[in-house]
């Protein structure tokens, strides 16, 4: 495998710093307080992150750590504006750069062009060469993924390909930062404030900090010789990885249990578990996959939001309205939102949750200003 030298240089640029900012950073950051701190000081910010990576001196900044409790209660570890930029930087022109061309077509997560629609587009594409035919589904998930990515064996499968030693370095630190000792505090000081058992501590050596680009990145590239396996050597036609959960596809119900027990063998050499939603269905019982049910009726594909997606939307909705009835949000933000829901919600026939659920509170508040109809969304 060839490795890649010099790249360090690459990102020692005023011109790319400020072009992460404003394109990337910018543009993503919820924390417009953060964005305005940081936008006070612009150009001696600027200077000095160039100064500071061409001094070879980047150690990664302590996190904002915090719970969000939806879709389901998760670890969210945030940085400042100037280590987001950082870490975009090393995400962008090291990890993406060197590694997003190796990785297989249905590896989704995370990139460019790929993601949960386009894993719904070829999943549907999957399904429409089957139907007709009796086909089972290896539907595996992984055990607290992100915190049981091992140190040692994520650098050893970066050192493959990199061998510059300062981006070796600054990869290291953004890995090893999950070793601190003030994390573990502060989680266990969030979990005994509301008691939650279900959020574990990092253990030293493992696992990736939660909520960063370079994060997301590693964890899509750390388990590339599972999908390799999968598909080169178990020759699987059918298959599809997002982060921590993948689905298998074949006719044959008991050679997906001799797949199972060969993922469970290269998972072992990674140092992961598979947990107890791992499962072999039979099409005609469905499977969940990418927050959508999948059943063939009739020989069509039919797709159903899952019952807790339709309670989450009502609840957020009824929110929403609340909101900017009491000038909490724009009708902009509103309407973005609801944008943003009818971009999922679409895929899954949900035409008349869509309808009801708007059309019940535009009649009942009349003084929203202007909203699209109800019936603009179907």
């Amino acid at each position: 495998m060839k490795k890649i030298e010099n790249l360090y240089n690459t990102i020692v640029d005023i011109n790319k710093i400020q072009q992460m900012y404003d394109h990337k950073i910018k543009v993503n950051t919820k924390n417009k307080k953060k964005l305005e701190n940081f936008e006070n000081n612009y150009v001696s910010n600027m200077l000095f992150i160039k100064n500071i990576l061409e001094q070879k001196k980047y150690i990664p900044g302590k996190y904002n750590i915090f719970l969000i409790k939806e879709p389901k209660i998760r670890l969210i570890m945030s940085q400042n504006i100037i280590d987001k930029i950082i870490n975009h930087m090393v995400a962008e022109y090291f990890l993406i750069r060197i590694y997003d061309k190796t990785l297989i077509d249905t590896n989704i997560a995370t990139r460019k062009n790929k993601g949960t629609n386009y894993g719904r587009i070829m999943l549907k594409k999957y399904l429409n060469k089957l139907k007709g035919k009796e086909f089972y589904i290896l539907k595996f998930d992984i055990s607290k993924y992100f915190y049981n990515i091992s140190h040692s064996i994520l650098k050893k499968l970066i050192r493959k390909k990199i061998q510059d030693q300062d981006v070796l370095r600054i990869i290291d630190d953004i890995i090893d930062s999950t070793d601190n000792e003030y994390i573990n505090n502060t989680i266990s000081k969030l979990k005994d404030n509301l008691n939650i058992n279900d959020i574990p501590l990092y253990r030293k050596g493992y696992g990736l900090p939660i909520g960063n680009l370079t994060s997301q990145i590693l964890a899509i590239m750390y388990l590339d010789e599972l999908d390799r396996y999968i598909k080169e050597k178990l020759k699987i036609k059918y298959y599809i990885r997002y982060m921590d959960d993948g689905i298998l596809i074949h006719e044959d119900k008991e050679y997906l249990k001799y797949c199972l027990s060969e993922i469970k063998n290269i998972l072992d050499k990674y140092e992961l578990k598979l947990n107890d939603k791992t499962k072999i269905y039979n099409i005609k019982n469905g499977f969940e996959f990418l927050g959508f049910n999948y059943f063939i009726k009739n020989n069509k594909i039919i797709m159903k939001v899952k019952s807790q997606t339709k309670r989450k939307f009502k609840r957020k909705i009824k929110k929403l309205y609340k909101l900017v009835k009491e000038n909490k949000i724009s009708n902009k933000k509103l309407i973005q939102v609801k944008n943003s829901y009818i971009g999922h919600l679409k895929y899954g026939n949900s035409n008349k949750l869509i309808y009801s659920t708007f059309k019940k509170y535009e009649q009942n508040y009349n003084d929203f200003g202007t909203f699209i109809k109800a019936e603009d969304y179907i």
